[in-house]
């Protein structure tokens, strides 16, 4: 990978909806050399999807958690987690807990009926978040990728 390619990672990463003339006038490069490039870095699996980022509070959604999870049936669990819509990020960790999740509910009552629920499966410790300063940070630095088009997020976010 070269600066080219980090320049489209981070427009990319600010605007996935961006057309490829606008983004090979951003790098001042050739529509076919940008869709190229593209098509390599996801067949390196450099880039995995395009998604929408949604908004948690325009779905009826305003508390979120980090929960850490110490289970002793990890299959389980696993299972449950997979079925459980509350649950949004889940990451397996070292150290005293097993699990890291990322949940998030309509309410403080709905956390906590989905820990309740929870603890069937073992031992948790929750962090509510009171407010979130970023989030989905660029991979890419910013020296990596200089002179690129500013992150577009919708309204609301």
């Amino acid at each position: 990978m070269d600066h080219i390619d980090n320049k489209i990672l981070s427009i990319l990463h600010g605007n996935a909806r961006i057309t490829i003339s606008e983004m090979s006038r951003l790098i001042v490069m050739s529509q076919p050399a940008v869709t190229e490039r593209l098509r390599k870095l996801e067949e390196q699996g450099v880039i995995t999807g395009y998604r929408a980022v949604l908004a948690p509070s325009k779905l009826g959604k305003y508390t979120t958690a980090f929960v850490l999870f110490k289970s002793n049936n990890c299959r389980e669990f696993e299972a449950y987690a997979e079925s459980a819509s509350e649950i949004v990020d889940f990451y397996r960790t070292s150290g005293e807990y097993n699990y890291l999740l990322k949940v998030v509910t309509a309410t403080s009552e709905s956390l906590e009926t989905f820990l309740e629920t929870c603890n069937t499966f073992g031992h948790s410790s929750t962090l509510v978040v009171l407010s979130t300063r970023f989030e989905d940070k660029s991979l890419v630095s910013s020296q990596d990728a200089s002179n690129t088009i500013p992150r577009i997020n919708p309204p609301g976010i």
